[in-house]
């Protein structure tokens, strides 16, 4: 009898990974409230969540598991839900633990040495950075997802022309944050810090990597390290590349701290997501930010690499399974997460057409083309972008070796015919 697994925000690129994993077979998925339903315009937190209940409490069968890979506030909505339908997780204050990035240093302060110097800032009031933190420094909401209203700032003039920025779209993520923590006892130096507050950070260099792991009866395991890849000009992310090319000793003091980290936080049976940055000049490490959720950016490319995405890992967890990842099991040796960028403004007036992508995919072999634009969007007008760029479009690829991959993005780029009309 397959059991019963309910995925919060699934779409279909999700939907297609998670039907090729082995485990499949032993499951039925339930889609849990539509991606578009949890990212709209507004967030309402607490509508969606009654929702949610409402569509469980009215499934005829069990609730043997739900799941979900997005960020807030699906990672967020995970806990409510299954102590709602009395399944194992970890806790709602867990999960904000890591979701707030203000609290989430704190706890890193009180038990490892590798965080950037930081302090509070509150758009409402501040026009100067805290007086620890020197430029450049990133200034952001404590609670945003995909570089949103996130600032890189060399001087007070910047930091005050992105508190600017701030205060006008902060309500989006922000004010549905606040319904989470109104649901959670928070400790009395985090208690006043809500959803509309910032953190200011020292900009931390060198290359940039996450570390995939999740716990489970209480051990910590870390199964893979992926590279994050910047533009050299631009903070945009232009690829996630897997396994990463850090050396191995690196890779082992990341997995360390690591489950120092996640040990003093909790997350049992939680898969999460930690970036950091290693200096290659000092040799020193800097967390950046702990997400209590794998990624779903990365699922293709452990299925490429490993044999399997890291959605089983959740999938596994959330039935009480140790999930068990393998390695090296897939067909490529390494597989890239590539984006599709465009760096002005624009009306899109041309994307490429079906029969356009399955050709080129066709010619340029393990390649999976993703657009996320559609003719007469403004790109200024579209959510979830970073504060840099335009996101146009995914590319997922796998190859022999890095030099491979790279050429076949290019390839795959130089083709896809996209028209633009450029706007004042």
């Amino acid at each position: 009898m397959p059991e019963n697994v309910f995925v919060l925000g699934l779409d279909q690129h999700n939907k297609r990974i998670l039907e090729r994993m082995p485990d499949a077979r032993l499951c039925h998925f339930h889609p849990l409230l539509s991606w578009e339903e949890m990212f709209g315009e507004h967030i309402a937190f607490d509508d969606l969540l009654r929702t949610a209940q409402d569509q469980l409490d009215s499934f005829p069968g069990s609730v043997d598991a739900i799941i979900g890979f997005w960020d807030f506030p699906v990672s967020a909505m995970l806990p409510l839900l299954r102590n709602w339908c009395g399944l194992a997780t970890a806790s709602v204050v867990e999960v904000v633990m890591c979701e707030h990035k203000y609290w989430s240093r704190i706890i890193q302060q009180s038990v490892i040495g590798e965080y950037p110097r930081f302090g509070l800032v509150d758009p409402s009031r501040d026009s100067e950075p805290p007086e620890n933190v020197r430029f450049p420094m990133w200034i952001k909401p404590v609670k945003s997802f995909s570089s949103l209203l996130a600032f890189r700032v060399t001087n007070v003039e910047e930091f005050r022309q992105a508190l600017g920025e701030i205060r006008e779209g902060i309500g989006w993520v922000g004010d549905p944050f606040d319904a989470l923590l109104a649901r959670v006892e928070l400790p009395p130096e985090i208690a006043g810090i809500g959803g509309r507050f910032c953190v200011a950070e020292e900009a931390a260099v060198g290359r940039q990597v996450t570390v995939e792991g999740y716990r489970y009866r209480g051990e910590v395991v870390v199964y893979g390290v992926v590279d994050s890849v910047r533009g050299a000009t631009c903070p945009s992310f232009l690829r996630y590349q897997y396994p990463s090319s850090l050396p191995d000793s690196v890779c082992v003091r990341l997995a360390r701290i690591t489950r120092r980290v996640v040990e003093a936080i909790g997350l049992e049976r939680m898969t999460f997501n930690i970036e950091y940055f290693w200096d290659t000049v000092t040799d020193s490490v800097v967390l950046l930010e702990i997400n209590p959720r794998h990624s779903q950016s990365h699922a293709t490319l452990f299925e490429d690499v490993d044999g399997v995405a890291n959605h089983q890992v959740a999938l596994r967890l959330a039935l009480d399974r140790d999930p068990e990842h393998p390695s090296g099991k897939g067909a490529f040796a390494v597989s890239g997460k590539f984006f599709l960028r465009r760096y002005t403004d624009g009306i899109v007036r041309r994307t490429p057409r079906r029969e356009e992508i399955d050709a080129i995919e066709a010619v340029v072999p393990g390649t999976l083309i993703d657009i996320a634009v559609h003719t007469g969007d403004r790109l200024s007008e579209l959510r979830g972008q970073d504060s840099y760029s335009f996101e146009l479009g995914r590319v997922y690829i796998g190859a022999s070796n890095e030099v491979a991959l790279t050429r076949k993005f290019a390839r795959v780029e130089a083709a896809l015919p996209f028209e633009f009309e450029a706007v004042g």
